[in-house]
């Protein structure tokens, strides 16, 4: 006796939606040019392996039964699917990725990536997105350990990894803020490392795993570490803590009097940001990766991922 896999083919779930199509045995084997005996037959071998009956003979009109009717659905949909790997399999013959893994640093603006990625998803790629978050260090070692094929926010030195492609995004000008109930607030300015001291920070843990990377922070300060910086802001606002945060991040804030930015004694912080991806200069990037370069060559997305993190 035939097994349900050996007699659930494609051809034989086409032959069952013939027949439910035109509402007989015959005529679906007219339109399948196949004696309606050797239709007949395959019917009952399907029946036979599943041990259910799939049309109602009772009458002229080929009837399905309950079980018929569910079988006809799910046929359906896996001969759709069926379609879709055929043309998925085309289009990555054609040179698409069957899956594009983007990390993308806490620090880079979300709104304008989700835009980039409902612009990729209108072309009806067959390649699958992946989006993974990165702080610091972690942004450029997901991209170096084979976890990343593109790295949105490299903010820290990458020339020592080998055979790896970097373009400037644009500088990132970091401010020290506060919240306007925070005694950092009212404090003479500028503010000395002493007097930060005295206060606890907000920090954003590296997600690197290889090395820890931390800016701004004074040795003993007391700390709290968080794992995002939409986290870290929300600390920040409530008063928690201070510390430093890309202007472009939190100019909303800033603007709605939720945060204050302060003078600090020590240098101000601005960080030159890339985006990166693996492989010599002269290989040519798959078509999805292509894509996204393309867009990352635009002035007004790069300037989109600094600064536009929040749209009214």
């Amino acid at each position: 006796m035939s097994s349900s896999r050996d007699v659930l083919t494609p051809d034989s779930l086409a032959m069952l939606q013939a027949i439910a199509e035109t509402g007989s045995f015959a005529a679906a084997a007219r339109s399948l040019g196949l004696v309606p005996s050797a239709l007949t037959y395959r019917v009952r071998q399907i029946e036979d392996a599943l041990d259910v009956l799939l049309f109602d003979r009772s009458s002229r009109h080929a009837q399905a039964t309950e079980a018929g009717q569910a079988l006809l659905h799910e046929g359906a949909r896996l001969l759709q699917e069926i379609d879709a790997v055929a043309h998925r399999v085309k289009r990555v013959a054609t040179g698409w990725e069957p899956q594009l893994t983007i990390v993308i640093d806490g620090a880079i603006a979300r709104t304008p990536v989700l835009e980039l990625i409902e612009a990729f998803y209108a072309l009806n790629p067959p390649t699958a997105l992946k989006i993974k978050d990165g702080i610091l260090s972690g942004t450029l070692e997901a991209l170096t350990s084979g976890q990343a094929d593109l790295a949105i926010g490299i903010a820290v030195n990458a020339s020592n990894a080998a055979e790896l492609q970097t373009r400037e995004i644009g500088e990132m000008d970091f401010i020290f803020a506060v919240a306007p109930h925070h005694p950092l607030a009212s404090a003479t300015e500028p503010i000395s490392d002493e007097k930060l001291l005295q206060h606890r920070l907000i920090a954003v843990a590296d997600s690197g795993v290889r090395s820890n990377i931390s800016f701004g922070l004074v040795s003993g300060q007391d700390v709290l570490t968080v794992d995002s910086m939409q986290a870290k802001v929300e600390a920040q606002i409530r008063g928690i803590g201070g510390g430093f945060l890309p202007r472009g991040m939190v100019q909303s804030y800033l603007d709605a009097g939720l945060l204050v930015t302060r003078q600090v004694q020590r240098a101000s912080r601005n960080l030159r940001v890339h985006y990166g991806w693996p492989g010599p200069a002269h290989r040519t990037p798959g078509r999805a990766l292509q894509w996204w370069l393309e867009q990352l060559e635009s002035p007004a997305t790069r300037r989109a991922l600094m600064e536009n993190h929040h749209r009214q």
